[in-house]
């Protein structure tokens, strides 16, 4: 790991700074792509059709507890239309529209800082070459000629590391966004698209829902079910 040491001697203070930039853009992808392949990943048009299946049996009290066997977006949706069910379709589609409306920040939080964070990166690494090289010209007056190119080759180093450094941690902020918001796009438009869907399907069978979220549910043949990831 000597080469490493030598790297940030080299590279000066700012390039230590950067580095602490650095952990927070890593840190922060792998939270986010934790959270979309874990908690917000749900495939949610086979979760649709397991609450389907269950609604068609009139077993709604199964159908909250599928919901409840995970913390994914869609399942947060389609609990707070199950608890509404009783009050009718308005009620259910506010319901609805309210926990999406709760849950969208959860989604989005923290991907808009990996642009924030390539433009800080970047501008860390140009201080640290302009700095670098100002250090470099400033100490070659007071230098024989001998220790000149020495101290040149040190500092034109020193500003050459920061720019490639800055540059490459913005070129990872700026791929793990693209990845992140694309990953992003699709939990809303999932959860857009289940939301509709299941307004339509507790719709279209509400009067059975209904009446069996007031009644003891009826024994279906539908096996205990949990969400398809």
């Amino acid at each position: 790991m000597s080469w490493l040491s030598e790297l940030f001697q080299k590279g000066g203070p700012f390039f230590i700074v950067n580095t602490f930039f650095l952990a927070i853009v890593i840190g922060l992808i792998v939270e986010r792509s934790i959270y979309f392949l874990g908690r917000g990943h749900l495939n949610a048009k086979a979760f649709l059709e397991q609450l389907r299946k269950l609604l068609s049996a009139n077993n709604v009290d199964r159908a909250k507890k599928l919901c409840d066997a995970t913390t994914a977006p869609v399942a947060r949706v389609a609990k707070a239309g199950l608890n509404r069910l009783h009050r009718g379709e308005a009620a259910v589609a506010q319901a609805m529209e309210e926990t999406m409306t709760d849950t969208l920040p959860e989604v989005k939080t923290r991907i808009g800082a990996l642009w924030s964070l390539a433009n800080i990166t970047t501008l860390i690494g140009l201080l640290g070459t302009i700095t670098g090289l100002i250090k470099t010209f400033k100490s070659l007056g007071n230098l024989n000629p001998a220790d000149k190119n020495k101290e040149l080759s040190d500092g034109i180093s020193e500003a050459m590391y920061n720019t490639a450094y800055g540059l490459s941690i913005a070129l990872l902020c700026m791929v793990g966004h693209l990845l992140l918001s694309a990953a992003m796009k699709k939990v809303i438009s999932d959860l857009e698209a289940f939301s509709l869907r299941f307004e339509n399907l507790l719709a279209d069978g509400g009067a059975g829902a209904s009446a069996s979220s007031r009644a003891p549910a009826a024994p279906a043949d539908v096996d205990h079910e949990k969400p398809t990831a």
